[in-house]
């Protein structure tokens, strides 16, 4: 399984987070809460060609 860190700021409390992106899957969507302030954030993302071509992380 090739993975990639992909940083991104915390809707809620705006910590730098990371988050690790499987390329083996073309496209992902769920919730995963924030290390820092514990909020639901809705995260999204598509693969293509082993390189994330969308990353979103929203308010859930």
């Amino acid at each position: 399984m090739d993975q990639y860190e992909q940083f991104f700021n915390c809707p809620y409390c705006g910590e730098k987070i990371s988050f690790l992106v499987d390329l083996s899957v073309p496209a992902q969507n769920y919730i995963e809460d924030c290390e820092v302030c514990c909020r639901p954030i809705e995260v999204s993302y598509e693969v293509c060609d082993g390189e994330v071509t969308r990353f979103e992380a929203n308010a859930s």
